[in-house]
């Protein structure tokens, strides 16, 4: 395990609604069931605004350690999502990613997984995240939970 001792997780605080005004907001949230929680990031790429990620409700700190009934649920969670995103912004594809241990790129200590909406030569892999404010999330976050309605089975 790698989360420092006292870990503060920030992702058990958003599982718990306990949000910080400042990485994550309520207006950020797609939606919620028994195993996991999704939710538009604070942090994006410049050419891919939308970035969601999914994590599941309970604590695990990476993919070595979830549970396998968190797997289906996780993984039909990034096809709505990708879906939504299809419509939502009429994205030209979407890549999902997930990172573990600090060799893997692992930052924050609670698995989590990335879905982006892709567009043609959008550099993805080579540009850098930034903080995105609280209005485009929430505006994000309103597009993609109606694409969500328009998608079976949420």
């Amino acid at each position: 395990m790698h989360a420092p001792n006292n870990y503060d997780c920030p992702f058990c605080k958003i599982v718990s609604n306990q949000f910080d005004g400042i990485a994550t907001n309520e207006t950020d949230l797609l939606f919620r069931t028994e195993f996991l929680t999704a939710f538009i990031s604070s942090h994006q790429w410049p050419n891919n605004p939308g970035h969601a990620i999914i994590i599941p409700n309970e604590h695990h700190e990476n993919l070595y350690s979830l549970p396998t009934e968190f797997v289906i649920p996780i993984h039909a969670a990034s096809v709505k999502i990708a879906l939504a995103f299809k419509n939502a912004f009429a994205c030209d594809g979407v890549s999902t990613r997930q990172h573990n241990e600090p060799a893997g790129g692992q930052d924050v200590w609670h698995y989590h997984q990335h879905v982006f909406p892709r567009y043609q030569a959008d550099n993805l892999y080579g540009s850098k995240r930034l903080r995105v404010d609280d209005q485009a999330r929430a505006s994000q976050a309103s597009s993609v939970r109606q694409a969500l309605g328009e998608v079976e089975g949420i």
